[in-house]
């Protein structure tokens, strides 16, 4: 590991007992800042509403953190709008955000939209499927970028047991729930951009950034968004902008093996581009399934695409002048 990723994870990985919500608060009070937190969310309704009740009955009424909370339904068919709403939460359908570029599927293109219907100065994003959940995941992503200014980007970090659909542990390792930063992200990290070996979770979905860094980056629509942002954010602001937070354990549903390796093909196609800006010739997957006594194809198309910084974006400029 280079020296100076040792040094980074002395002086840049904490724990969410570092900051003591009192602290957090008097940063807040005296920088004026605003946060926002955003649940992406797709077939959520089993979860959704719990997490929103938390953050809004933790972070909302007992203490005045979080200032809002959105989530950004990407076209759920379960009744995940009603469950947020009914949480308190302000529910955006993917769809209405600047309806003149059409929408495609993907957690990125939510994410990138989300920065049109929030305002405030800290966006913190959280996944929709955390089971369990407890509010030291926003306390702990957002204490540190209030508390210091020098800092733009936070994530959490956590063990990640193997859970079952009912959400029941298998009694896997506490590592097993992340295969794919495992085997893709994290080789790919060490091998290309060693400055990020620190991560421990490079692609959790629980983080935090200032406004002004995410509407300088590119998303990737889909997978690879947080291994893309991490990389970008740390050619725009360097390593010791960069943090990093333990917050305990992440229990959330896990995907199949064949979504995995979808998971995995947009996230090498996310590092290809930040590697050479190459043009990649066979954008897709092929995977294999039984039926019957055969095994049949099945391809699948890797995200090919990103979207602008939204600080190109002309009606997110014309909110800021406004």
């Amino acid at each position: 590991m280079l020296e100076e990723v040792e040094r980074w994870l002395i002086e840049r990985s904490w724990s969410v007992a570092d900051r003591p919500l009192h602290r957090i608060l008097a940063a807040k009070r005296a920088s004026g800042q605003t946060v926002s937190v955003v649940l992406p969310a797709l077939n959520e309704e089993a979860t959704v509403g719990d997490i929103v009740s938390v953050i809004r009955h933790d972070l909302v009424h007992q203490v005045p953190l979080v200032d809002e909370v959105v989530v950004i339904d990407s076209g759920s068919t379960d009744r995940t709008s009603e469950a947020a709403a009914a949480a308190g939460a302000r529910v955006v359908h993917r769809d209405v955000i600047l309806p003149r570029i059409p929408a495609v599927p993907g957690k990125g293109e939510v994410l990138w939209r989300s920065l049109l219907v929030t305002r405030g100065d800290i966006v913190c994003f959280v996944d929709a499927d955390l089971r369990d959940f407890s509010s030291d995941f926003v306390t702990g992503i957002v204490g540190p970028l209030l508390t210091d200014p020098h800092l733009q980007l936070v994530k959490a970090m956590y063990d990640r047991p193997l859970t079952r659909a009912d959400g029941s542990t298998t009694g896997a390792g506490a590592g097993q729930g992340g295969r794919v930063t495992e085997l893709m992200a994290r080789p790919l990290l060490n091998m290309h951009w060693p400055q990020l070996a620190g991560f421990v979770q490079p692609l959790g979905g629980e983080y935090a950034a200032r406004r002004g860094l995410l509407e300088r980056l590119p998303f990737p629509v889909g997978y690879g968004v947080e291994l893309g942002m991490l990389v970008d954010a740390l050619h725009l602001v360097g390593l010791d902008a960069l943090a990093q937070v333990d917050v305990g354990v992440r229990k959330h549903r896990h995907q199949d093996g064949q979504a995995l390796g979808r998971m995995a093909a947009a996230i090498y196609r996310t590092a290809q581009l930040r590697l050479a800006r190459a043009h990649m010739l066979r954008p897709s997957l092929t995977q294999f399934e039984r039926a019957g006594d055969a095994f049949e194809p099945r391809t699948y198309s890797v995200d090919t695409e990103e979207r602008p910084p939204m600080a190109e974006i002309a009606e997110y400029q014309a909110r800021q002048v406004a």
